[in-house]
This record gives C-alpha cells, sequence and structure tokens, in this order.
C-alpha cells in the first residue's frame, strides 16, 4: 500500500540508498517462484529497516515472520560483529529459499532460523534483545508484543510492520475483519503502554517505532 502519489514515490525511491544486488534477485526468485510475493519488505522499506539497525547497532535481533528472508538481510546488516539474529517463521517450506540467501550473503552464520508458531518458539529463547521486528499473523501483535516485552532490553527497539493496514484502520471497521480488529487494537495498545514510547511512521503499508524506556 502506497499512500504517496507514484510519482513523489519514486522521487523517495531513487533519492534513498539503492537496493543491494543480492536482495534484487532474492525479489526477483521471490516473485518467480513464491506465493504472495507483494509480502516482501521491498527496496525502500528494506534500507529503512537497514538504517534503523545500523543506528541500533545491536547484537541480538528477533524477527517475527521471515517470509523469504529479505527483512532479515536488512536488518542484518546493522548487527555487531558478533552479533545474531533469530528469525522465526512457520512456513516450513520457505525454509530452504531463506538459507540459500543467508549464506549466499555476509550474514549467513549469525542468522539462526526456527520453523514453527512463534508463540511457542519465543519463551524458548533465552535472549534479551536489543532490536525486534514484528511482521507476522496480525491476530497475533499482541500476543507476540506481551512475550517480548520483559525480554527487550531497555533502550531497545520494536518496529511493528503493516500497521496501517492498507488504510483500514480509518475506516469503517466490518464484523468479520478480524485483522483490522487486531491492528487497531494492538495499535492502542502500543500507544497506551507506558513501558514504551512510540512513534507510527506512514511508511508503505505503516511500520511503527516503540523503544522501551
Amino acid at each position: 500500500m502506497h499512500f504517496l502519489s507514484e510519482k513523489l514515490d519514486d522521487y523517495v525511491v531513487k533519492h534513498s540508498e539503492n537496493e543491494p544486488e543480492l536482495l534484487q534477485q532474492l525479489t526477483r526468485e521471490t516473485y518467480q517462484k513464491i506465493m504472495q510475493p507483494r509480502m516482501l519488505s521491498g527496496h525502500y522499506q528494506g534500507r529503512v529497516l537497514s538504517m534503523i539497525s545500523k543506528l541500533v547497532n545491536p547484537k541480538y535481533i528477533l524477527e517475527i515472520g521471515t517470509y523469504t528472508g529479505y527483512s532479515a538481510l536488512c536488518l542484518a546488516e546493522g548487527l555487531q560483529k558478533d552479533g545474531e539474529l533469530h528469525t522465526i517463521d512457520i512456513n516450513e517450506e520457505l525454509a530452504d529459499f531463506q538459507r540459500k540467501y543467508f549464506t549466499a550473503s555476509n550474514y549467513g552464520e549469525h542468522i539462526h532460523q526456527y520453523v514453527g508458531d512463534a508463540l511457542e518458539v519465543i519463551p524458548k529463547l533465552d535472549i534479551t534483545f536489543d532490536l525486534v521486528f514484528i511482521d507476522a499473523d496480525k491476530e497475533n501483535y499482541a500476543n507476540y508484543f506481551h512475550l517480548i516485552i520483559d525480554k527487550l532490553k531497555t533502550g531497545g527497539i520494536i518496529l511493528s510492520d503493516n500497521v496501517l493496514w492498507s488504510g483500514k484502520v480509518v475506516e469503517s471497521l466490518k464484523k468479520d475483519d478480524i485483522s483490522t480488529k487486531a491492528i487497531m487494537e494492538y495499535n492502542q495498545l502500543l500507544k497506551n503502554d507506558k513501558r514504551i514510547e512510540t512513534v507510527l511512521l506512514p511508511i508503505r503499508d505503516g511500520l511503527t517505532i516503540s523503544r522501551k524506556k
């Protein structure tokens, strides 16, 4: 979802950092072989994730929702030399695809993959994270937040994707629209929780940055 005109959006992308060649290859293969390629973070948002990660310079990153690995590779660009990125996805069919690109990158040995339900995997991770990226099933965003907030260090960052949900968050809520309802409730949770400070950015489909106090 783009909230800017196509012309202005093109200008923004052209005047931002170039997309690395490996990620261009990943994008092409995702569109050729994988269902729902729109789930990719893409060039511009990928550079935003990379920049935020480089500013945070995390030792430990948690990603909830790997898909084909694009966002993981962007976030890994900011890792400390001995850092680790732990990424979880429920779709086991994507694991080999992800690993191919992780191995081809400079960060392969730093990226740890988990296949399964994130609600079950996260409690087993005995790690304090510096940066968390949530980009999975919208109905569980709030549940993920409650699981990871105590695993996030003071000053740590939570990034939440798709928080504008194609603009549906400001439209009349349909009775059977579970995802939009979940996103709206999650956005309110981030606004109200006193343990964090939050700013919602109208980047692509909405990206929230929350900092633990």
